[in-house]
């Protein structure tokens, strides 16, 4: 359905995007993590048709979208971080105000406009104005807009953002039951775990390139044979990581203050070898557990460098096992 090629990005003074390459298939509830300043949005900007690549190439379901915008056009919903609405319409009114945008005559509107507003769960509104809504109906309801023209392919960058717990539950459901009628969405989250509740694929950016991608099942699957140990020091760090770093079963090694994250590929028999030698190194040791094995613990590890989760992390670095 959709298949990105060596897409890239520059601005004078940045690479936002640096030959990155994805592919999501028909009917894929498609979602597309990193860290702020990763290349999602801009990703997203470039597929959408509101921005031109440096370089690259975008299929949409076997259409060039740079050569072919108009037809692109037809083919995607878009729905934004921040959406505008009309106050003054009613939910009805403003549907029909962009199903006539798009060139579709009054009649035909108002019966898309019930159709898309009982596939987002809206259907018993459409005489409510639309400032009379709660945030999650706003959103669900630029879902609905997005819907209006019948695309292929939804696009939502940031959907849930400020949408509280039952909100989220209910846009969760909605997009499942939006795959499950055959439409493939793209979804740009922060919100880890309901990606991993409702995604059947996922995609990692890191610095402008795909680090990560594939099936959420498989990947985890494969995440946990590596068994990923949180090591909390509480003296003696520089001796811990230097051990670490030259342990022949430790890949991958990230600080975060007192709190070293480690991705260890021996077994539980190994791992309390690890510990002891850490005590008989004079390493002060409170804490030593596997990590549970999440979309954020893989998040964690492939994005740390360089543009970790919060600001103590950024000024750590990443020490690769050599």
């Amino acid at each position: 359905m959709l298949k990105i090629e060596s897409l890239t990005r520059r601005y004078p003074h940045v690479t936002a995007l640096d030959g990155l390459n994805m592919e999501i298939g028909h009917g894929q509830l498609y979602g597309f993590v990193g860290p702020n300043g990763a290349g999602k949005t801009t990703t997203i900007r470039i597929i959408s048709g509101l921005l031109r690549p440096t370089s690259g190439k975008v299929w949409i379901d076997g259409i060039r979208a740079e050569k072919e915008t108009r037809v692109l056009k037809s083919k995607i919903g878009y729905v934004p971080d921040f959406f505008g609405v009309y106050d003054n319409l009613t939910v009805m009114e403003y549907l029909e105000f962009y199903s006539a945008a798009y060139g579709i005559d009054e009649k035909e509107g108002r019966l898309r406009a019930s159709e898309v507003l009982e596939r987002v769960q809206l259907f018993h509104i459409e005489d409510r104005m639309v400032d009379e809504l709660s945030r999650g109906m706003q959103q669900r309801l630029c879902l609905a807009r997005a819907m209006i023209h019948r695309p292929q392919l939804l696009v939502m960058d940031e959907p849930a953002s400020g949408l509280d717990p039952g909100a989220r539950r209910i846009f969760k459901e909605v997009l499942r039951s939006l795959c499950e009628e055959g439409y493939t969405v793209l979804i740009s989250s922060h919100i880890l775990s309901d990606l991993a509740d409702m995604c059947s694929n996922i995609g990692v950016i890191h610095q402008g390139k795909m680090v990560l991608e594939g099936p959420i099942d498989e990947i985890m699957t494969s995440i946990d044979s590596s068994n990923p140990i949180l090591i909390k020091v509480y003296q003696n760090l520089e001796t811990a990581v230097h051990l670490l770093n030259r342990h022949p079963l430790v890949s991958r090694i990230a600080i975060d203050k007192n709190m070293i994250s480690i991705l260890f590929t021996g077994s539980r028999e190994e791992e309390a070898q690890l510990l002891r030698q850490l005590v008989e190194q004079k390493v002060l040791v409170t804490s030593f557990r596997r990590e549970h094995n999440n979309l954020e613990s893989v998040f964690f590890h492939l994005t740390v460098s360089g543009t970790g989760r919060n600001d103590s992390m950024r000024k750590n670095p990443v020490l690769e096992n050599e």
